[in-house]
C-alpha cells in the first residue's frame, strides 16, 4: 500500500476525531473482521455492529480506526490509537477505495469468464513481468472480499495491475469493478456454472456482462468472437474506447491460423495489424491458443511488441492441476485437471484427449459438477450425450451427481465401460492394474474434492 497520512484520511472522510493523533502514517489497510489484522500501522474500517478486540488492535499498534460505532463505545485509552469516528461506515470506506484508486493512473486489466481467466491473468503477469513491476491477484482466490486487499497492494512501484473477477451471484462482478476501475476487461468466454446463484443461463449471461459497464472511460474490452454466449452480451452499456476481438476462426484484431499440437504445448500463427508472427503456448488444446490471443492481445495494447509477449509467452509454467500432465505409474501419462470442473471445462478436456488418446487406452474419472441449479440434471446428461461420441474405454463417475453422466453415456450408447462410484476410495483399485504406457487417464473434479485431487497425485510415477 502507498502510505497516507492519518490526517489527510480524517480530511477525505470527514470524520470526527475521538481520540489519539493524526501526525502519523497508515502503511496497511484492512475492513476489519472481513480481512486478518496482522501488521502496525493499519487502518481499519470497522462497521458499528463488529465487536471490537481491544487486545488485539493494541498488539499491532500504531493504528487507525474508522468506525460509526456511537462514541460511548469508543472512548477508549490506548497509547498510539488513533479513532476516527464517520457518520456512515459504507460511505467513508467507498470513498477511500475511490481516493486511493485514484492514486494510480496504470493499466489495470480485470479478467472474467467461465473457463480460462485464471490461466489468463497468469499469462499477462508472466509477460509483463519481464520488465514491470506486476500486481496480481493469487491463483484462483477471486472472490469480491478478496478485491479491496488485492486493491490496498498497489503502491509507487506498480506499474501494472490484473486481477480476476469471481461470480457466485449477480452483482459480484459489478461491485468488483467499482474497486478496481478496469482499464482492460476481458471477457474469456460464457459456458455454463454458478446457475444456482444466477437462476439461469441468461441470468449468468447477464452477470458476466457486469464487466462491459465496469470498464473504466477510454478503456478496452477484449472478447472472444468464437463464443456463442459472449455474442449475447449487451454492449450498448461499454462507454470505454473500444473493443477488440480474438478468434481461432475468422479474421478479427488478434486472430490465430495454423494450431497445432507440438512439444509441450501448442503452435501456432498469430495475425495482428497485417502482421503475421510465429507463437507457441505451453499446453495443450485449441481454449490454450484462446487465452493466449487474450493475454497478447491485452500485452500489446499496453504498449508491448507482439514478439516480446510470444517470447515471453513461450516460457510460462500453466497453474497447478490445470489440465497438468505428468508421467504415471507403469508408464502411463496422467492428466490432472481437478482445479476445477463445468461442462466447458470437461468439453475442452475431452477435445485434448481426444487428440492426444489416438490408438491409445483413454480412462477418463470425473466427479461432480456442481453450482448447476436446477439444471443440474441436463447438464449432467449432456456431458454424457458428449461422452458417448469419444473414443473413451472406461468412464468412471465419482459422486451422486456424476452418475446421471454415466446413465446417460450409456442411454447414448458409449462403447466405454462404465463404473459409477459413491466415493473416490476404491477408484485407485479399478485404475491401477491398468495402467501402462498406452494408457492415458484424465481426472476431472471439484477443487473441493479432495479425495479426487489426491487420487491424482497417487498415480504419479513414484
Amino acid at each position: 500500500m502507498k502510505p497516507l497520512h492519518v490526517q489527510a484520511i480524517k480530511e477525505l472522510l470527514q470524520g470526527e476525531l475521538i481520540y489519539g493523533a493524526v501526525n502519523w502514517r497508515v502503511h496497511h489497510a484492512i475492513y476489519y473482521k472481513r480481512q486478518v489484522l496482522s501488521r502496525t500501522h493499519t487502518l481499519m474500517f470497522i462497521h458499528r455492529t463488529e465487536t471490537i478486540d481491544w487486545d488485539e488492535i493494541e498488539s499491532k499498534k500504531p493504528a487507525l480506526l474508522v468506525t460509526d460505532k456511537p462514541v460511548d463505545e469508543i472512548q477508549i485509552d490506548l497509547p498510539d490509537i488513533t479513532i476516527i469516528k464517520v457518520p456512515s461506515l459504507v460511505q467513508a470506506y467507498w470513498s477511500f477505495i475511490e481516493y486511493y484508486r485514484a492514486q494510480f493512473s496504470i493499466p489495470v486489466i480485470t479478467i472474467t469468464g467461465t473457463c480460462g481467466k485464471t490461466t489468463t491473468k497468469d499469462m499477462i503477469r508472466h509477460i509483463m513481468s519481464a520488465k514491470y513491476n506486476v500486481v496480481a491477484s493469487v491463483s484462483s482466490k477471486n472472490e469480491p472480499r478478496r478485491s479491496f486487499p488485492y486493491l490496498m497492494q498497489m503502491n509507487d512501484r506498480t506499474d501494472v495491475a490484473v486481477f480476476e473477477h469471481g461470480l457466485g451471484n449477480s452483482g459480484n462482478i459489478k461491485h468488483q469493478c467499482l474497486i478496481y476501475k478496469p482499464t482492460i476487461g476481458i471477457l474469456t468466454n460464457i459456458g455454463v456454472h454458478h446457475l444456482d446463484g444466477c437462476h439461469d443461463l441468461d441470468g449468468y449471461i447477464r452477470a458476466k456482462s457486469e464487466i462491459v459497464e465496469g470498464i473504466s472511460e477510454g478503456g478496452i474490452l477484449i472478447l472472444n468472437a468464437d463464443d456463442e454466449n459472449t455474442k449475447k452480451v449487451e454492449l450498448s452499456p461499454f462507454k470505454g474506447e473500444k473493443i477488440l476481438y480474438i478468434s481461432i476462426q475468422e479474421e478479427t484484431d488478434y486472430w490465430a491460423t495454423d494450431i497445432r499440437y507440438a512439444e509441450g504445448g501448442m503452435a501456432f500463427t498469430l495475425h495482428h495489424d497485417g502482421a503475421s508472427f510465429e507463437a507457441f503456448v505451453p499446453g495443450f488444446g485449441t481454449h490454450q491458443v484462446y487465452n493466449a490471443l487474450a493475454a497478447i492481445a491485452a500485452t500489446t495494447e499496453m504498449g508491448l511488441a507482439e514478439r516480446d509477449a510470444i517470447y515471453q509467452l513461450a516460457s510460462f509454467s500453466n497453474p497447478e492441476r490445470h489440465m497438468q500432465f505428468f508421467e504415471g505409474v507403469a508408464g502411463s501419462t496422467i492428466i490432472d485437471d481437478t482445479w476445477t470442473i463445468n461442462p466447458t471445462s470437461i468439453k475442452a478436456a475431452l477435445q485434448v484427449i481426444k487428440e492426444l488418446g489416438r490408438e491409445k487406452k483413454i480412462i477418463f474419472v470425473v466427479g461432480d459438477i456442481n453450482r448447476l441449479g436446477r439444471f443440474e440434471k441436463k447438464y449432467h446428461q449432456e456431458i454424457g450425450d458428449l461422452i458417448a461420441e469419444q473414443p473413451i474405454d472406461l468412464l468412471i463417475t465419482i459422486g451422486s451427481k456424476a452418475e446421471e453422466i454415466g446413465r446417460q453415456a450409456k442411454r447414448a450408447g458409449s462403447q466405454a465401460e462404465i463404473r459409477m462410484l459413491k466415493e473416490v476410495e476404491g477408484v485407485e483399485k479399478i485404475v491401477a492394474p491398468l495402467l501402462d504406457q498406452n494408457t492415458i487417464v484424465l481426472i476431472k473434479g471439484p477443487m473441493s474434492s479432495k479425495g479426487l485431487i489426491e487420487f491424482a497425485k497417487g498415480l504419479r510415477k513414484k
